[in-house]
């Protein structure tokens, strides 16, 4: 039970990616305004991975061992975990103003006993879940990235220019 339980939630998580990668080159360019900023937050430690557009609290370490990655001519992505003494909503509101001054656009969010946030920018799509292990614990991050990069250069699938 408990292995068809874990199953379901990696074909869901597996789901939800392919979508947000099938529709993220569609998404509108949002404009952030001149409210939105991260004074008063944490400073941070860097960005995530060689994503320069997505930036975490200093708090948040990154595990090697529950991450991946994969570059090839025209795709780039992966799942990158992190885990950090943070709470968790001040996570995701770090996060998502994070995501607005780096023109990523919320494309959804879900809230329950862990957050669901979902971005998008033109030829990108990041998805995040953080949970709570409670309140003396780790709080983990993982992002599920995906860059069309034959998109960006306004190039097709096989590297051929669009017209």
């Amino acid at each position: 039970m408990k292995n068809e339980m874990m199953y379901h939630k990696r074909f869901i998580f597996a789901l939800i990616t392919v979508l947000l990668f099938a529709f993220g080159g569609c998404a509108p360019k949002g404009d952030v305004s001149a409210g939105d900023s991260l004074d008063g937050l944490p400073s941070m430690a860097s960005t995530a991975g060689d994503f320069e557009d997505i930036e975490l609290p200093a708090e948040m370490r990154f595990s090697y061992k529950k991450s991946m990655s994969i570059r090839t001519d025209s795709f780039r992505g992966g799942i990158m975990y992190y885990t950090g003494r943070v709470d968790m909503y001040s996570l995701k509101e770090f996060i998502i103003a994070s995501m607005k001054q780096h023109k990523w656009k919320l494309a959804g969010e879900v809230a329950g006993g862990n957050v669901l946030l979902a971005f998008t920018k033109p030829s990108k799509t990041c998805m995040m879940t953080i949970e709570s292990h409670g309140s003396m614990s780790d709080t983990t991050l993982t992002m599920y990235i995906t860059i069309d990069e034959t998109a960006a250069k306004d190039l097709n699938a096989f590297g051929e220019p669009v017209r």
